[in-house]
């Protein structure tokens, strides 16, 4: 890109929220500082770490802005975060997740060329806690219907969205615990259709202190059910989806069957698999059903046997060498 195009290139800022992530912000600050498009605003916001991530941050005092804050959580740090900003385009990162090379070029050229589209989205890899590459994940294409009643929520890392789309949406809810994320998605998803990019572009870490493995309590748990019943009140949903209300419900009580199972509340999560039922029987016998308890019984497993499988080989090769 000539000096010329970059001076008329959108501002993209990023926000890294780090809540005591000492051994894991640098790769992903770093990732970000490693984009090749040329006008990337990095805002990072220490949410009152305890854990040194304060030292790691000040070697970065020049590269991007730091913040510091007391804890005040994932969402208002967010919140503030995009107060601070001045992009046109905005996007986030989880302190222990990555960017690919290209993620923000890719994203910029698909707003530039789809203007009705509010947000992209890409495909992404999980890795481990040592950055090793774990499996490949295909996000499925935008549907908003299939967003709201299948309770399919296709961004993940490496999205970004436009600022006047979030300033007419609002901000994050940060009474929500485990599904913030989906709730701001289906309401965005109102203003315009999001675009996915069929690339690996970010990196999405799982590891033993990873959401992916945290259990909530009910409340947070039944949170699936609380933001599609809000959905569907709120009066701005499109008379063929509201009709879809019944089916809807459905899936977020599946949903919620598995945020309680994978707690171990086994009579709370029979309890939603009852309201499933009654909502909308066929989210019993679908494959996102299937889907849900497969991973209920062996997502935890299926990620330590990829690891030790890996471990175990990363040692052989080294013996060998």
């Amino acid at each position: 890109m000539t000096a010329a195009a970059a001076a008329g290139a959108p501002l993209v800022s990023v926000v890294i929220p780090a809540y005591n992530m000492a051994g894991l912000v640098a790769e992903a600050i770093d990732s970000v500082l490693a984009q090749d498009y040329p006008r990337v605003e990095l805002i990072v916001i220490d949410d009152g770490s305890s854990d040194g991530s304060a030292d790691v941050l000040a070697r970065y005092a020049g590269r991007c802005r730091i913040e510091s804050q007391p804890n005040a959580g994932q969402v208002r740090t967010l919140t503030r975060g995009w107060a601070l900003a001045t992009g046109d385009i905005l996007g986030f990162l989880s302190a222990d997740d990555v960017l690919r090379p290209g993620a923000v070029s890719r994203a910029v050229a698909t707003l530039a060329a789809r203007p009705e589209a509010v947000l992209t989205y890409c495909d992404f890899v999980t890795i481990d806690g040592r950055s090793r590459e774990v499996r490949r994940i295909r996000t499925p294409e935008f549907d908003y219907a299939e967003m709201v009643c299948r309770f399919v929520c296709p961004p993940g890392p490496g999205a970004f969205f436009r600022r006047a789309a979030y300033e007419a949406t609002g901000t994050w809810d940060d009474s929500l615990r485990v599904m913030l994320d989906y709730d701001y998605w289906v309401r965005l998803g109102l203003l315009g259709p999001f675009v996915r990019i069929p690339e690996v572009l970010a990196g999405y870490r799982v590891h033993e202190g990873s959401q992916t493995f945290a259990g909530y309590d009910e409340k947070a748990s039944a949170e699936p059910v609380l933001i599609l019943t809000r959905l569907f009140g709120s009066g701005r949903l499109p008379p063929a989806l509201q009709a879809r209300r019944a089916e809807a419900m459905g899936y977020a009580h599946l949903v919620s069957a598995q945020l309680n199972f994978r707690a171990g509340r086994v009579r709370a999560g029979l309890g939603q698999l009852r309201h499933a039922w009654e909502s909308w029987p066929r989210a019993l016998a679908s494959r996102k059903a299937l889907r849900i308890a497969l991973n209920i019984a062996l997502n935890r497993l299926w990620h330590r046997l990829l690891w030790r499988t890996r471990s175990v080989r990363e040692m052989l090769w080294h013996e060998r060498g």
